[in-house]
């Protein structure tokens, strides 16, 4: 069994930072491209910004320049740090990962989602 687990998020006020960060675990033989998505409220989910296990980045036009996606291949974790937020970064942030288990088996992992609300 594969589970992600995220912490971090909360409420920050304009132009704040905040950190998430999302530990797997479990029966996992190799990690391959770990991302974050979001979702706010009426709308679908979209990504943040994805990060291969060689380290390669790719970001949403939305958040380039203030967001930092980066891993820890050795504890496999995957971090989002956050800066200048605005109040349309507001929405539940899910961590995903491709994720080969000890059984051969490939899946697409989700975390539990955290929330970020940006408010004065």
């Amino acid at each position: 069994q594969v589970q992600l687990v995220e912490s971090g998020g909360g409420l920050v006020q304009p132009g704040g930072s905040l950190s998430l960060s999302c530990a797997a675990s479990g029966s996992i033989r190799s990690i391959g491209a770990m991302a974050w998505y979001r979702q706010a409220p009426g709308s679908q989910r979209e990504s943040v910004a994805t990060i291969t296990s060689g380290g390669s980045t790719n970001y949403a036009n939305s958040v380039k320049g203030r967001f930092t996606i980066s891993r820890d291949n050795a504890k496999n974790t995957v971090h989002l740090q956050m800066n200048s937020l605005k109040p349309e970064d507001t929405a539940v942030y899910y961590c995903n990962a491709d994720i080969i288990r000890r059984d051969w088996r490939r899946n697409d992992y989700w975390g539990q989602g955290n929330q970020v609300t940006v408010s004065s």
